[in-house]
């Protein structure tokens, strides 16, 4: 796809990273609970979809591209 810009482990490591922050957010009582909820979210969503915004902006791109001559 023409918008993905993070690479394989990139996004490997953000769904995993997300995956844990979401959980962690179920068991622990505090006030911070929704806000650790919705950055484990965002990181989970940038992970699935492979587009991240920080990147954009940054003109960063981990995704390495091979090219055919």
């Amino acid at each position: 796809m023409k918008f993905i810009n993070s690479n394989f482990w990139d996004r490997a490591a953000r769904v995993i990273l997300g995956t844990s922050l979401i959980t962690w957010a179920f068991y622990i009582e505090d006030l911070y609970k929704l806000a650790i909820f919705a950055v484990g979210f965002v990181i989970l969503a940038t992970g699935i979809v492979g587009w991240c915004p920080i990147y954009t902006l940054f003109g960063w791109n981990t995704r390495t591209h091979s090219k055919k001559s």
